[in-house]
């Protein structure tokens, strides 16, 4: 059984990195010798990323390049939106057959959010299009782990999306509100509501010597920050400089509260480049904070996403910008502030703590609001814990519901063909 992930193409997201993994481990577990072919744009350095990966049925194979009309597309759609209803680009079997798919016994969409509009419209037309390859086929198709949409303020490309989702043989949605929306467009019969694959993602063992910050048995804080957060907080007219903001936080921990803190990168590129970089943008907060010296530590480069979760999972406290990084917290039990840039962190605390008080909006962030969000993890610290403690092993089975959901697909698909 070889099975296709479409959505993934690069480690450098350790949160892409944990959806395969991840992946890989509960289906294995359901069909046992499962093969994954994985594309990648950098197979050497997600190969090294993870040496033994073909021992887990990893297999990567090259990612397939979004052909030019499906950008170009894209682009007269962002100027004149009524292209959409018109035009939709769809790949041909004959050429734009992915690598590796040819041989895939099913597909599984994966990514997290590439079923929505938070990129641009070539990415979303270009999953679509896999999808459709594999349905033209007659693999089983299913959308994996996923939020969904919406698709609400263009009306023709929701209406597209209709047709092609109720085409799929299985949606697994991984929050309430993808579950709700898929409902609102007459999308149900084919949705089962799961929980993130990462939330299963086992933790592998770190020494921490090296960088932890001290005393090493006191309360460590862990916080992630990106690139992201500092544009969208520009763009929503946020002048201050974001890493004063994110030193101000730092201190106020060290200084005012007795902790220490731990910066962790969960985005960087393997190749090194600064591009979208939280290793580059924490750097310069480490940079800032020399006078703080043993209280402030930063995970050093290389780390891979089982080892980060542990990491993560020996702070006592965790804010984070990375949707997989606060997952890699809050399925280890550690009180957790997300810092929202769409709708996934309110979806994720809404389903698992029934409101979004450990959530902090990214156009408001600064040092008050994260100072406010760690005081409410303090004061909340033990009805937190205790929630997390009951419901975590709940969600963790959770996250296997999409497994038995392919293997009954497969089952069935492999009697037809008998039959």
């Amino acid at each position: 059984m070889k099975i296709y992930l479409t959505g993934q193409n690069n480690f450098g997201n350790r949160g892409c990195e944990a959806l395969v993994r991840s992946t890989a481990e509960i289906v294995r577990q359901m069909i046992p010798g499962a093969e994954f072919l994985v594309p990648s744009a950098d197979i050497f350095h997600d190969s090294r990323q993870w040496p033994n990966a073909e021992a887990a049925g990893v297999y990567f194979v090259p990612v397939p390049q979004v052909p030019s009309r499906f950008i170009q597309w894209s682009r007269i759609c962002s100027r004149l939106p009524v292209i959409s209803r018109l035009y939709w680009p769809v790949l041909r079997q004959d050429s734009d057959l992915p690598p590796g798919l040819a041989e895939a016994d099913a597909i599984l969409s994966i990514g997290g959010d590439n079923y929505s509009l938070d990129y641009d419209l070539a990415s979303l037309a270009y999953f679509v299009g896999v999808a459709e390859l594999g349905l033209q086929r007659e693999l089983p198709v299913l959308l994996w782990g996923a939020s969904v949409g919406p698709f609400s303020r263009l009306p023709a490309v929701e209406e597209r999306m209709v047709r092609h989702l109720r085409k799929l043989t299985a949606i697994t949605a991984r929050e309430q509100h993808s579950v709700n929306y898929l409902a609102s467009i007459g999308v149900s019969t084919n949705v089962t509501a799961v929980v993130d694959s990462a939330f299963a993602m086992r933790p592998s063992h770190v020494d921490l010597s090296s960088f932890w910050p001290m005393p090493y048995a006191g309360s460590v804080v862990g916080l992630n920050l990106s690139p992201l957060v500092a544009a969208i907080r520009a763009r929503a007219g946020k002048h201050t400089d974001f890493i004063d903001e994110a030193v101000g936080f730092v201190r106020h921990c060290v200084r005012e509260r007795g902790m220490a803190v731990l910066l962790v990168p969960h985005v960087a590129p393997l190749d090194g480049s600064e591009h979208n970089n939280d290793e580059v943008l924490l750097a310069r907060v480490m940079a800032r904070c020399g006078d703080l010296g043993r209280k402030i530590g930063i995970v050093p480069s290389g780390m891979n996403a089982e080892q980060l979760k542990y990491i993560i999972s020996q702070c006592r406290y965790f804010v984070g910008a990375r949707t997989h990084a606060t997952i890699a917290a809050l399925s280890m039990g550690l009180p957790t502030i997300s810092i929202a840039y769409s709708v996934k962190a309110l979806g994720i605390n809404n389903d698992l703590f029934g409101h979004q008080r450990y959530v902090l909006d990214t156009r408001e962030l600064d040092t008050r609001t994260l100072c406010a969000g760690l005081n409410t993890l303090v004061l909340e610290e033990e009805s937190a814990r205790a929630l997390l403690s009951q419901k975590i092993p709940l969600w963790q089975e959770k996250a296997r519901l999409g497994a038995s959901l392919l293997a009954k697909a497969c089952a069935a698909k492999t009697s037809m063909e008998i039959g």
